[in-house]
C-alpha cells in the first residue's frame, strides 16, 4: 500500500492558528485575573464571617454555662427557659459556622488553583513577550 502524501502546512494556517492562540490566551489571562479578585474578596469575607460566629459561639457557650449553673442552683420556669433559648441560639450559631466554615474551604481551594493558573499565564505572557521581543530586535 501506498502512503497518503501529508500536507505541508502553509504560513498563512500557521499564522491564523498562532493569532487565534494568542487571543485564546488573552482571554484566559483575563478571566483568572477577575475571577481570582472576586475569590479573593469572598475569602476575606468568609474569613469575616467565621471570626464573627466563632466570637458569637464562645460567648454564647459561656452564656450557656451560666444558664445551666442558674438551672442546678434555682430550677425555675425562668431559668429553664434562659437555657432553652440560649441552647438553641447557641444550635443555630454552630450549625451556621459550619455551613461558613465549609464555604471557606472550598473557596480556598479553588483560589489556590486559580491562583496556581494565573501565576502559568503570567509566565506564558512573560515568554512570549521576551520571545517577540528577541524576534523584533532581528
Amino acid at each position: 500500500m501506498a502512503k497518503a502524501k501529508k500536507a505541508v502546512a502553509k504560513s498563512s494556517f500557521v499564522e491564523k492558528n498562532l493569532q487565534t492562540a494568542l487571543e485564546k490566551l488573552a482571554v484566559a489571562t483575563a478571566a483568572v485575573d477577575k475571577a481570582v479578585t472576586v475569590r479573593t474578596a469572598d475569602a476575606k469575607r468568609n474569613l469575616t464571617a467565621v471570626k464573627r460566629l466563632t466570637k458569637r459561639k464562645a460567648t454564647q457557650t459561656k452564656r450557656k454555662k451560666l444558664a445551666a449553673g442558674r438551672v442546678k442552683k434555682a430550677s425555675s420556669v425562668e431559668t429553664r427557659g434562659a437555657l432553652r433559648t440560649v441552647t438553641k441560639d447557641l444550635a443555630a450559631t454552630t450549625k451556621e459556622l459550619a455551613k461558613v466554615r465549609a464555604a471557606k474551604a472550598a473557596n480556598a481551594e479553588e483560589l489556590k488553583a486559580l491562583k496556581a493558573s494565573q501565576r502559568r499565564i503570567k509566565g506564558y505572557n512573560k515568554g512570549i513577550a521576551q520571545t517577540d521581543r528577541a524576534l523584533n530586535k532581528k
